[in-house]
């Protein structure tokens, strides 16, 4: 990782990106959701997320932007970290009702945000984001080989 003044220590072989990457998926709270409507308007938005080992959940109001444009495509980009220290993930999203998702997966998410969305408006619905490319780099020293994960594989 790098240093708190965000200078790279150097570049950091494939197998430490992608252990760090996993680091930050379990211990963030928080990830930046890229997603475009229909005619290519964009919306950025953070949001709260669980990650479960192998899928980002995300939960929002099937009314907003966000929401609507997951539902419509399931297309999104999420980024995670400091843009000297970024995990990028191009993932597709699967939207599910509060009915229809696991009650161990709800649970676990308001365990680590404090916050249920299954608790607030009836509006929120869950999104279920599986990674397609995973992405791990600090600077230019590690833009080469900065893809970890491609159409959901782990290349290390």
């Amino acid at each position: 990782m790098t240093s708190n003044d965000s200078r790279p220590s150097g570049p950091r072989s494939p197998e430490q990106r992608k252990h760090e990457a996993l680091e930050r998926l379990a211990r963030d709270n928080d990830v930046w959701v890229a997603t475009a409507d229909a005619t290519g308007e964009p919306c950025l938005v953070p949001l709260a997320f669980w990650w479960d080992g192998e899928s980002v959940w995300l939960s929002t109001r099937d009314s907003n932007p966000t929401g609507r444009n997951l539902a419509t495509s399931g297309r999104v980009r999420l980024s995670f970290g400091h843009p000297r220290d970024v995990v990028l993930i191009h993932g597709t999203a699967r939207t599910l009702t509060r009915e229809e998702l696991r009650p161990e997966v709800g649970d676990a998410f308001a365990a680590k945000d404090g916050w249920d969305p299954r608790k607030d408006h009836p509006s929120y619905v869950w999104f279920q984001v599986v990674p397609d490319v995973l992405q791990a780099w600090t600077s230019v020293p590690e833009m080469s080989g900065r893809t970890l994960m491609r159409e959901g594989k782990w290349l290390v």
